[in-house]
């Protein structure tokens, strides 16, 4: 059993059970749509200083930019109150395993692990007795039913 495993089975049996990979899926399309969003305006705001042409292949801030912009919006939720819109729509919460709020280096984490595996991590819901996925295990966080009425 993995330590984020015995630690959850420290917590007791108030411990509410993990959304399923279906709710979760469906967190994870609502807040794509909103991060589009989002990078739609990043790039507005900064096609200014690129006298208002497209982006090339060659300036390689420009992804570098839009990642950042990525994981400030996923970080400052998951970091304050542990909600992006997609996770207040489905009532789930992003927390560490001890349901406390995350740090930005479990944030930086949790990003970094879902963007690298192309959000792969999120199968092994499936097959993960507590249903956690690969950015859940390696940033000691987890996503929780939100409790508060």
């Amino acid at each position: 059993m993995s330590k984020n495993a015995d630690n959850l089975s420290k917590l007791g049996a108030d411990t509410p059970s993990a959304p399923s990979f279906l709710c979760r899926l469906a967190v994870v399309v609502y807040d794509f749509l909103l991060l589009i969003a989002v990078l739609f305006l990043a790039t507005a705001l900064l096609l200014p200083f690129n006298a208002g042409e497209a982006f090339t292949r060659e300036q390689i801030f420009y992804p570098i930019y839009l990642l950042m912009v990525s994981f400030l919006f996923y970080g400052w939720f998951w970091t304050h109150g542990g909600q992006t819109l997609g996770l207040r729509a489905w009532k789930v919460k992003v927390l560490t395993v001890n349901q406390q709020p995350i740090s930005w280096t479990q944030a930086l984490v949790r990003f970094t692990t879902a963007f690298a595996s192309c959000g792969l991590g999120l199968l092994w819901i499936l097959v993960d007795k507590h249903r956690w996925s690969w950015h859940d295990h390696l940033s000691k966080t987890a996503v929780f039913f939100d409790t508060k009425k």
